[in-house]
């Protein structure tokens, strides 16, 4: 397995970089008011008391310091002013730091928790066929590292906010105390400008690719976990250990870049406000020696312009997060505005007994080969896209009924369009055309509770949680222990379960790891048959088991009267010759339906495809095979 780069298309999103920039910051404002409005609040106070500082201090240097440096008594009343001011203006601005810093954390951390749930939120939201062109690498790096990114900028915004003011008010006094001086020391302001400039500039296309790289670092990492088995049967660890390391020298590179251009634009930041201090200084002192200044003004005008230069660094930092903040939103807004979700209407799904299912012309179609550039924009297939020829799976005008407390038996080839259908009446999916009816109501006017109450499906792939067998029957719903046991029993799985260390309370491991393939699918049937539902589709559910426990399921489910209508797909003849009926596939298209010995006598394809399935499983292995 090899890593191709991924293309690096130009970025739209570096057009009007402050502008959309902003936008974040008003996103971050309106959704944590109360934490913003405490850090403000302390920014605005240490901004108020560093102001009054500077004239504390210049009143300080005229009237207590230089007096005693040239030996002249002073009134102890003088001192005691001195001091208490001086204790006073300091305790207020650490009281305003401590406001500033917790309002400014806090809210960066409610904006990260907030809009996880809102991603999560929305991922669940959408549809499968959504998230089938989105790797799931991709879909974590959004939930997290982009999420994380897009509101870095929380943190500095307080300060920069009370930096403002401090900029305001400073800046009067700087002009009020001297117009010269201070011309000279705002002439480091465009510099500044220029180089936020050229920084930005730079940064927008560094920070959009390399969030793009931390991406593919998740989607490697989570694939290579999730198909640990694989690797290790296959003996790929080092195979896989490159490729991690490809996407990950990949990322460093790419941060590297990032770290550079930051390495450049903080030191920048830093140094000319310093050498504008260090400006003022030297034409200060010669206004002094020429007696236009006194010595307290020309302290009090540095250290009000050293406050000047505190905004001004603030400012950097703020202007140092926008790209990054910008490009994480931008992929954050991808997800909670992506289309496509499905809409349920207020219908009830309940009823007396199984339900009375129908398709009428339905058509469905998955697309083979969409894919997302990293602009998120989708692309459509193209002819050089498999091989010059673009098809698609599903299926076509397919009409069937089934009646209520019926079993109908989907039978067909790969591909033919059996797990399509089996998806579509559970509405995993919504059909391109045609209509799915739940006694006699569109499957889409049913209340999203009530779907899932009623409907259910198990799949050949059997999900279990890292919890006990118990929690993973049960699922969340309000059942008894008899019920749990009840449903167990007539998935066949309540004597293995009963054989566990712990029984129903024995932890099943990640994916249910502890148990075999054919024991997951029965506690994946049992967590389906607990909740009773008036429909039960099951998608090739009793692969794993075999033939025996199969039909004794089967049979078990015809049986217990359970009040359900079944649509299973079927490959065995003992699961095809329990069913009502049989509906045989072919190419997404009904081509026949009927009884097993009617299709067996008037249809080859499905009269060969049983009989080669019988013939496979009836073969002896060869000799010295398992």
């Amino acid at each position: 397995m090899t890593v191709s780069a991924r293309p690096t298309p130009r970025d739209p999103s570096s057009d009007g970089l402050m502008r959309r920039g902003l936008a974040v910051i008003g996103v971050a404002l309106r959704s944590a008011k109360g934490p913003f409005a405490v850090g403000i609040g302390g920014a605005s106070l240490y901004a108020a008391m560093t102001v009054a500082a500077s004239l504390v201090l210049g009143r300080v240097t005229d009237e207590v310091i230089l007096p005693m440096i040239v030996g002249q008594r002073l009134d102890q009343s003088v001192m005691t002013v001195a001091l208490i001011a001086i204790l006073a203006v300091a305790t207020f601005k650490a009281v305003g730091v401590v406001g500033r810093r917790l309002g400014a954390y806090l809210a960066q951390f409610s904006l990260q928790a907030q809009y996880r749930r809102q991603v999560t939120r929305r991922y669940l939201e959408l549809p499968l066929a959504w998230h089938r062109r989105h790797p799931t690498g991709e879909l974590l790096s959004n939930a997290n590292a982009d999420v994380e990114s897009a509101f870095f900028v929380a943190a500095p915004l307080p300060m920069a906010i009370g930096a403002s003011l401090l900029l305001v008010v400073t800046g009067g006094l700087l002009i009020v105390t001297d117009p010269a001086l201070a011309a000279i020391g705002f002439s480091v302001g465009p510099l500044l400008a220029l180089a936020n400039w050229y920084y930005q500039r730079r940064m927008r296309h560094a920070a959009t690719v390399a969030q793009q790289a931390r991406a593919d670092v998740s989607e490697v990492a989570h694939e290579s976990f999730d198909s640990a088995l694989v690797v290790k049967t296959m003996g790929r660890e080092a195979a896989e250990t490159q490729r991690f390391q490809a996407v990950s020298e990949d990322l460093r590179d790419k941060m590297i870049v990032v770290g550079r251009l930051r390495a450049f634009f903080d030191p920048v930041i830093e140094a000319l406000p310093n050498v504008g201090i260090l400006l003022v200084l030297l034409v200060g002192a010669v206004r002094v020696r020429d007696g236009a200044l006194s010595p307290g003004d020309l302290v009090l005008f540095a250290y009000l312009f050293r406050l000047v230069a505190l905004p001004m660094r603030v400012f950097g930092w703020l202007l140092g997060e926008l790209p990054r903040a910008v490009v994480g939103w931008d992929r954050v807004r991808r997800v909670l505005d992506a289309t496509g979700e499905l809409t349920y209407g207020p219908g009830s799904g309940g009823g007396r007994g199984g339900a009375a299912t129908a398709l009428r012309e339905v058509g469905f179609h998955h697309p083979v080969t969409d894919r997302e550039d990293l602009s998120g924009t989708l692309r459509a297939p193209t002819p050089s896209d498999n091989g010059g020829e673009h098809r698609a799976r599903g299926v076509r005008s397919v009409t069937f009924d089934v009646d209520p407390g019926r079993t109908v038996a989907l039978v067909g080839s790969t591909g033919s369009g059996k797990t399509t259908i089996a998806s579509l009446l559970v509405r995993l999916f919504d059909p391109d055309s045609g209509r799915i009816t739940f006694d006699g109501r569109e499957l889409a006017d049913l209340a999203r509770d009530q779907l899932t109450a009623h409907v259910a499906i198990v799949f050949q792939e059997a999900f279990l949680f890292d919890d006990t067998v118990r929690e993973n029957i049960a699922l969340g719903l309000e059942v008894s222990d008899a019920e749990v046991e009840a449903a167990a029993r007539l998935a066949q799985a309540d004597g293995f379960i009963r054989a566990l260390e712990h029984g129903y309370d024995t932890p099943v491991g990640e994916r249910g790891a502890t148990l075999s393939g054919g024991q997951r699918q029965r506690i994946a049937l049992a967590r389906a048959l607990v909740r009773r539902p008036r429909l039960l589709v099951l998608d090739d559910a009793t692969s794993a088991v075999d033939p025996a426990v199969e039909s004794a399921i089967l049979r078990g489910l015809a049986d217990a009267g359970l009040p359900a209508t079944v649509v299973v797909v079927a490959y065995r003849r003992g699961s095809i010759l329990l069913a009502d009926e049989v509906i045989y596939l072919e190419d997404g298209v009904i081509a026949a339906r009927g009884s097993h010995e009617h299709l067996q006598a008037t249809a080859p394809g499905y009269a060969a495809l049983v009989t080669a399935y019988e013939q496979d499983h009836d073969r002896p292995a060869p000799e010295g095979g398992p």
